[in-house]
């Protein structure tokens, strides 16, 4: 795995509350990089004279990674309209391929920012699990904070029953036994944006780019209970590379779900 540890360092947006100190310090300890007072500099200065990539700041509102050009923070994207039209009847075609229901469990393999993770959450409830595996410790520790501390009526109870774990997704379903989840998903990075999104372009100068490998699909079938769904593009060729035959999706959809059932494997 990638570990980003040396790269950025902690600090707090200007003058921060005592609060904000104690956040800061705590990760700073936590994640093993230093702290570094604020002082009225701006990020760029920081940047410039620690030599890191980046600043992750505590702010009133939230944590962020700062590069200079770009800010990545959480954000439950289009959760709540996902919800809402779940509670409106209406379907969610990625729920449907996983066949995703109350008390189910699902592990996802490629957390980012959770929006995926939190719309499971909503649909297996207060009986069920959802796990999210994310291989980059500055996604998994921002993201992380935000679904346990972000404020939306609509989502709060589902943001906060995600588990987050920072860990490459391989290493930590071959250290899972057999049947472990009812379901476990892969939505890795798209190779080439869809569109110009500020947010993702901020994600994905921080995110782990290797694509899913077949190693990875064979344990992800032993560790699931029911099926492995991966979400790509409708025409991508991954899915004929890493085994999936059963495609699934709105007929005029440009995202799609490829479907491998467990079903004859011990």
């Amino acid at each position: 795995m990638t570990d980003n540890q040396q790269y950025f360092a902690v600090t707090t947006s200007h003058r921060p509350s005592p609060v904000q100190v104690s956040l800061a310090t705590k990760l700073s300890d936590e994640l093993s990089v230093p702290f570094i007072p604020r002082n009225d500099l701006s990020i760029e200065t920081m940047i410039s004279n620690t030599g890191v990539i980046g600043m992750m700041v505590v702010s009133a509102q939230r944590i962020s990674f700062f590069t200079g050009i770009s800010e990545f923070f959480f954000h439950p994207g289009l959760a709540r309209l996902r919800i809402n039209e779940l509670k409106n009847g209406k379907t969610d075609q990625m729920i449907q391929a996983m066949s995703l229901g109350a008390g189910d469990t699902l592990l996802d393999c490629t957390l980012g920012l959770g929006t995926d993770a939190i719309v499971a959450s909503y649909v297996s409830g207060t009986s069920g699990r959802v796990t999210g595996i994310e291989s980059s410790l500055l996604i998994a520790t921002i993201v992380g904070h935000g679904l346990k501390t972000y404020r939306n009526e609509d989502i709060n109870q589902a943001m906060q029953r995600v588990e987050v774990t920072y860990s490459h997704h391989k290493d930590y379903l071959a250290g899972l036994p057999a049947r472990s989840y009812d379901v476990v998903y892969f939505d890795p990075m798209f190779r080439t944006p869809r569109k110009k999104s500020p947010a993702m372009d901020a994600m994905r100068a921080i995110a782990n780019p290797d694509p899913i490998d077949c190693e990875s699909i064979a344990l992800a079938l032993k560790v699931c209970n029911r099926r492995v769904v991966m979400k790509e593009r409708r025409w991508s060729k991954e899915f004929e590379r890493l085994g999936f035959k059963e495609i699934r999706g709105g007929r005029y959809a440009p995202v799609v779900y490829g479907v491998m059932d467990r079903q004859g494997i011990g």
